[in-house]
């Protein structure tokens, strides 16, 4: 039994999928999903504690073995990722039974729940599979749910976010995909085992080059490296709040884990960083994200929007450390996909929360929640220190490891730029703190309905649209329950309080974490020679 749980974890998912459009029914369709993502975590556990030993799981599908056929390939360098991807669902599950029945019609429920389950099976696939066009796939899947779950967004805004989401995602899906396909071209095969032994004897082909530059690319975009960001802000800011805490935490990671899979186990550190001015390019960009996004993130007036440019300026350290393409570098990078996500997807786990009982994120309509919200309030503090690096937070470990690898490798000016942005995060995290605690609640009167309200960083939509038409779409739009509530549902603030709590435990006890990322940062720097 335990040899088929590399393609378990990723077949459920995916057969969840289709029974929850089939069976119509919303507790169903939540139940399914639930079920999948329980049975994922099941499943990456138990495979966790057997290659905590050095053991490599390698599973034909079909029967065909490789480089013939597709194989799932388990060990160290992409539990980590399995393991998180299942412990999010799990979470969002829990989360969002209650936020989506307020958020969503009734009757895309389903759908809804469907789209949830193919993003997971996209993200496990990408994280399991040993074959390069096949991470392809399930890129496309994950890309194509998440574009329909932006899209149900209950603002007219989020149907714009998902087109731009779209564009740009259809754009770095092809670059990854021109760049697969000129890896084969080179060398006649998909498997990335079979590619990495290969690829050594040709080196110096310009063929090869470019499917490099044209992979790197692409997954940048994917991982919303700035300035290839533009898609996150909106897609993140409008989802549903369910949406919004699972793509946060998981869609950019795994586009992360994917990039180092390629760059160190497939091409090789020694072309992707010794023959290509990657680390120089990857330093100058992760500076910058750091800085502007951080910046920008200062300025924002509104919750969602103020969180998804933290995070752009979160994948800049990240970035920081996967191009340093050493063994410290990599597991700082990989240390941080982790505490980043545990800590982005309790923030907007609690966002959520202020949503449903305010109608609003906008920090003026979040004035006094300290009082009227305390335990959503104090989740928001704790998991926001932890987004700035305060000990002993998941954010400081990460933070403080990244920083001892730049120091190691002489990247001063780097660590400068990290030092500097983390002043910046406690700026936009303090004003959150000074809406919720300093000001005094809006008068009911004053708080604006959320459908209509504007955001910061993009056009306002036009207040009167002056047509049936634009009446009648908002109105379809419009949720089939009140957006507001008089207390937040358990099931939310028991997911939200698990997240921070789990961030909080990674920061006073780092060592299971740290040896997962240590494990993982071996194979690949190793793989890459």
């Amino acid at each position: 039994m335990t040899a088929q749980l590399p393609a378990l974890q990723v077949v459920v998912p995916l057969l969840c999928a289709p029974l929850c459009v089939l069976l119509r029914s919303r507790t169903v369709a939540w139940l399914l999903f639930l079920t999948a993502a329980v049975a994922a975590l099941a499943c990456s556990s138990v495979l966790a504690w057997h290659v905590a030993d050095g053991e490599v799981f390698r599973y034909a599908m079909g029967g065909w073995d490789a480089p013939v056929g597709i194989e799932y390939v388990i060990d160290k360098a992409n539990v980590p990722v399995l393991m998180l991807v299942a412990a999010i669902g799990v979470a969002a599950a829990v989360y969002g039974r209650a936020s989506i029945a307020a958020e969503i019609e009734a009757s895309r429920i389903p759908l809804f729940y469907a789209c949830l389950c193919l993003n997971l099976t996209g993200l496990l696939g990408i994280a399991a599979t040993g074959d390069a066009f096949n991470a392809f796939v399930f890129l496309e899947i994950t890309s194509l749910s998440s574009y329909a779950l932006v899209a149900m967004g209950r603002r007219r805004r989020a149907l714009l976010a998902a087109f731009q989401y779209l564009i740009v995602g259809t754009i770095g899906a092809t670059f990854v995909l021109i760049g697969i396909g000129l890896a084969y071209a080179v060398t006649g095969t998909l498997n990335m085992a079979d590619l990495a032994q290969r690829l050594p004897d040709v080196y110096g082909n310009r063929a090869l080059t470019a499917a490099v530059i044209f992979v790197v690319v692409g997954l940048a975009i994917k991982m919303a490296l700035f300035p290839l960001h533009g898609w996150l802000p909106g897609a993140y800011a409008e989802s549903p709040s369910a949406v919004s805490l699972f793509l946060a935490a998981t869609n950019t990671k795994v586009a992360i884990y994917l990039l180092l899979r390629l760059a160190f186990g497939v091409f090789g550190a020694a072309l992707v960083f010794g023959r290509m001015p990657i680390t120089e390019v990857g330093l100058v960009l992760a500076c910058v994200a750091m800085l502007v996004a951080s910046a920008v993130a200062c300025f924002q007036s509104d919750f969602k929007y103020l969180l998804a440019w933290s995070s752009i300026a979160q994948v800049g350290y990240i970035a920081a450390g996967l191009s340093l393409a050493t063994a410290d570098g990599v597991t700082a990078a990989y240390l941080h996909v982790v505490n980043h996500a545990i800590i982005k997807g309790a923030l907007f786990a609690a966002a959520g929360a202020v949503m449903l009982r305010v109608g609003s994120t906008r920090l003026r309509a979040m004035a006094g929640i300290g009082r009227t919200m305390p335990w959503t309030f104090a989740a928001i503090v704790l998991a926001g220190f932890a987004l700035v690096g305060v000990p002993p937070t998941a954010g400081f470990i990460s933070k403080w490891v990244l920083a001892e690898a730049l120091i190691a490798d002489g990247q001063w000016a780097v660590l400068a730029v990290l030092l500097v942005s983390s002043l910046l995060s406690l700026v936009y995290v303090g004003r959150v703190i000074e809406a919720g605690w300093f000001r005094r609640p809006a008068e009911p009167a004053t708080t604006e309905p959320a459908t209509t309200e504007p955001a910061t960083t993009e056009p306002a939509e036009p207040a009167t649209g002056g047509t049936a038409a634009a009446g009648t779409a908002t109105a379809r739009r419009a949720p089939a329950r009140p957006v507001t509530a008089e207390r937040t549902p358990p099931a939310m603030a028991a997911a939200t309080w698990a997240l921070v709590l789990l961030s909080l435990v990674f920061g006073l006890a780092p060592e299971w974490p740290m040896s997962l990322a240590e494990g993982a940062a071996a194979v690949l720097v190793g793989a890459g020679g």
